[in-house]
């Protein structure tokens, strides 16, 4: 059995009522680590225990870390995540609870990525948070389970943020034969790599990430998700913090589950419905985050209005 669940498929009224067409939601906010990346890293981390390593080591702002700690402990293999300083407090504690030795390293994901990947040995396999190939496959599930149900959406709706979830996505349609159906990638203003991408049509390096959606804060995106335009549709919106951090509130009053800002940028256009106005049945990849509070989100909803 994967380490990932099958998670539901709901329609929205709420957001069907916003967006004016029927809006279904895949609901991997409630996969047991609290995102979608456990799919991915369930999968990789299966491969390599399978060939023989002895501890994982992960490089992470918060969920993929917590992917890894939570497969680890599943698996009875030890875990290093280092994260870099601008992860919260929370993320902190949650990776402690799955028993994953936690190092604070940088100011930022690249910044941490490189200690850790000077601390792999010989029995060590380091999970990538979003650029491999293996970690795609397992996110490619999200669209088995969708197509499995007979629901075939006219376009999905999903947060970019080091590429990982697209990439999963597009192969996880283009293997169902939905090579037709459209992809609405959404970024926050200042953690915006794949739009920056695809402007000029290669990965282009950010300076810096200024956008409170940390999980979104990938300098640069991969390159397999750049690749993709051109064998997909693939369409980059773009919102601010406030309303991603607006988007997380008003999902949690309509159906009492609270997302990340990372998350809330999904959200954030289908509330705003424009972008989905020439579409019918939207998917959207509820992605979750189980790094934020509501304390928290309201919080950076305070500093950004100070700080427009």
């Amino acid at each position: 059995m994967p380490l990932h669940i099958n998670t539901p498929l709901i329609e929205s009224r709420p957001l069907s009522i916003a967006a004016h067409c029927t809006v279904n939601l895949k609901l991997d906010a409630l996969q047991p680590c609290g995102s979608f990346k456990l799919r991915g890293v369930g999968h990789a981390c299966e491969i390599h225990r399978a060939n023989g390593a002895q501890r994982f080591i992960s490089s992470s702002g918060g969920n993929a870390g917590l992917a890894v700690a939570y497969a680890g402990r599943k698996m009875g293999v030890p875990v290093v995540v280092v994260v870099p300083e601008t992860t919260t407090e929370r993320a902190k504690e949650l990776l402690a609870l799955e028993g994953a030795e936690v190092i604070v390293h940088g100011s930022s994901w690249q910044e941490a990525n490189q200690l850790a990947q000077g601390l792999i040995k010989g029995s060590d396999a380091f999970i990538h948070p979003f650029d491999d190939p293996l970690l795609w496959t397992g996110h490619a599930s999200l669209i088995d389970e969708v197509a499995a149900s007979g629901q075939k959406p006219d376009a999905v709706v999903l947060s970019v943020g080091g590429g990982g979830l697209l990439c999963g996505v597009v192969e996880g349609l283009q293997r169902n034969g939905w090579h037709d159906v459209p992809v609405i990638a959404v970024e926050t203003q200042g953690a915006a790599s794949f739009h920056a991408a695809t402007l000029v049509g290669k990965p282009v390096q950010l300076d810096q990430i200024t956008s409170i959606a940390t999980s979104l804060g990938a300098k640069r995106v991969c390159d397999q998700a750049v690749n993709y335009l051109a064998s997909h549709s693939i369409h980059s919106e773009l919102v601010s913090d406030q309303q991603a951090l607006d988007a997380c509130e008003r999902f949690l009053f309509d159906h009492r589950i609270l997302v990340e800002p990372a998350c809330g940028a999904a959200l954030a256009v289908v509330y705003k419905g424009a972008a989905l106005k020439s579409f019918s049945n939207v998917l959207v990849v509820v992605c979750g985050g189980a790094t934020a509070s509501l304390e928290q989100i309201r919080l950076w909803a305070q500093k950004t209005a100070n700080n427009p």
